[in-house]
């Protein structure tokens, strides 16, 4: 193996770690913005139905 081919499988691997620990880190983040997305949606569709119940009763 010359020398440039283990300089190269050293830096794929320091790649292949640094985005396995970036992604890793990302998730959470991603599921808290779909969370709050989604509750999001969810407030604004029933808001106007319980503010609609409460202006009936």
């Amino acid at each position: 193996m010359r020398c440039w081919q283990k300089v190269a499988d050293f830096y794929e691997e320091e790649v292949d770690n640094l985005v396995d620990n970036l992604s890793s880190l990302m998730e959470p983040i991603i599921m808290v913005i779909l969370g709050i997305l989604v509750g999001g949606l969810i407030v604004a569709m029933y808001l106007p139905i319980f503010k609609m119940g409460a202006a009936v009763g």
